[in-house]
Formats: C-alpha cells, structure tokens, sequence
C-alpha cells in the first residue's frame, strides 16, 4: 500500500505541473483544432479534460484520510475548493501575469464543472469502498 500511495503522490504531482505548463505555456506551433466539438468550444473540452482528474488523483493520492462517511465527505469538499482555487488561479494568472494568454470566466466555469464531477465520482467510490 505505501508503495502505491508513493507512487500516487508523484503522478498527482506530475499532474499539477503539466496543468501549469498547459495553463502558462506559449505553444506558438499548436496544431490547429475545430472551434467546436458536438457545439461546445474546443478549449472547455479541453479544460473539462485538465480539471477531471484532479480529484481522483487526489483521492489515490490521500485516501488514507477518508476511514468514515464523515470524512470522505469532508476530504472531498477540501480536495474540490482547493480545485476551484488552483482552477481560479490558472485563469486569474492567464489575465495578469502573461501577455500570450487570456483568462475567461467560462474556462473557469468548464474547470468548475469538471471538478464537480470528479468529486461526485470519488464519494460515490470512497462510499462503496466503505461499505
């Protein structure tokens, strides 16, 4: 189990930095993508993308912390706002901190949504696992 839980941390911590690089790189010679995809603007699916595994890396990650109904509900409501933070910081930093990149609200509202899920899935586990 510690050799999981090892691993686990350091592929969430990959994670953390890919979606930095992703967030705050300049890709000047991206592949061109379609605009949309089934009507949704590429770039939400994108962040949908980026912002889904956040919570259940963190669960494989921490999961020692959630013994009880109790506390995987509160580990889970910590590990989303703490999404939605490093989600807000992304876009805020996108506004402010760079001239190649944009912050836009809806970017935000598709990592939100994204986040939301992925917590819904972990409870949903964590509980089956429990019983």
């Amino acid at each position: 189990m510690k050799g999981r839980r090892i691993a686990a941390r350091i592929l969430f911590f990959l994670y953390i930095v890919t979606v930095l690089v992703l967030c705050f790189g300049q890709f000047k010679h991206a592949p061109s993508v379609p605009w949309t995809i089934w009507g949704i603007p590429s770039d939400k699916i994108v962040h949908f993308c980026m912002f889904f595994p956040f919570p259940i890396l963190a669960f494989l990650a921490f999961d020692k912390y959630t013994r009880t109904p109790r506390s995987t509900f509160l580990f889970s409501g910590l590990t989303f706002l703490v999404g939605v933070a490093l989600a807000f910081g992304t876009e805020w930093g996108q506004a402010h901190l760079t001239t190649w990149r944009s912050g836009d609200p809806l970017d935000w509202v598709a990592d939100v949504t994204a986040l939301f899920i992925g917590t819904l899935i972990v409870i949903i586990w964590d509980l089956r696992k429990q019983k």
